[in-house]
């Protein structure tokens, strides 16, 4: 009779002795704890990587700079350790508005050594050592090809992503008066591009 009563029981909830059952084979083998072990910890990781993060707080934007040229002594001003933190730098006589790339460009960045400088000869013999920054005006005249040929290809990249804010002057030459209309010019050529 008691055998009667059990299969009573078993015929009454089936699916609770299958649960039964699932749950004695899962923790009846050290592998199989060992793997639920494992899948608990991953499953921990993803949902806990998926809380948000603060982000760092946003710098506020520069304004653009009014198109002017430069002199060496002057560009060195604007290495950004200025109280704005502008960063410029001059490559082929242009000078641009590098300071949305701080990380790269200003201080303690990879590029850092190019910031308020004339970066045409590191970037075009691919150095960022102390003897290819120049103090003084740099004519460029003893590059060979190849490297003249590096120097306008970085050039055509820094017109791509940055602003020019004016040129870097020779000894002796003249500043440029720009007017407002050359500045709106030059912002429209560089939309056009």
């Amino acid at each position: 009779m008691a055998e009667t009563v059990e299969q009573a029981a078993e015929a009454q909830h089936p699916t609770i002795n299958a649960r039964m059952g699932f749950v004695t084979e899962l923790f009846s083998s050290p592998l199989n704890i060992t793997l639920m072990v494992i899948c608990s910890f991953l499953l921990y990781k993803i949902f806990s990587n998926r809380r948000q993060k603060p982000l760092p707080p946003v710098e506020p934007q520069l304004p653009s700079m009014k198109k002017r040229d430069f002199t060496v002594e002057q560009l060195r001003e604007f290495d950004g350790n200025g109280k704005d933190g502008r960063i410029l730098i001059a490559l082929n006589g242009n000078v641009f508005d590098v300071t949305k790339e701080k990380r790269f460009y200003g201080p303690g960045g990879p590029y850092g050594a190019f910031a308020g400088r004339d970066a045409s000869r590191g970037l075009a013999t691919f150095s960022l050592t102390e003897d290819v920054i120049r103090t003084e005006y740099d004519d460029l005249s003893d590059l060979n090809t190849t490297e003249m040929d590096g120097m306008r290809e970085w050039e055509m990249q820094f017109k791509e992503k940055y602003d020019k804010v004016g040129r870097l002057l020779k000894p002796g030459e003249e500043m440029t008066d720009y007017t407002d209309t050359e500045e709106e010019q030059s912002s429209q050529d560089k939309k056009d591009d």
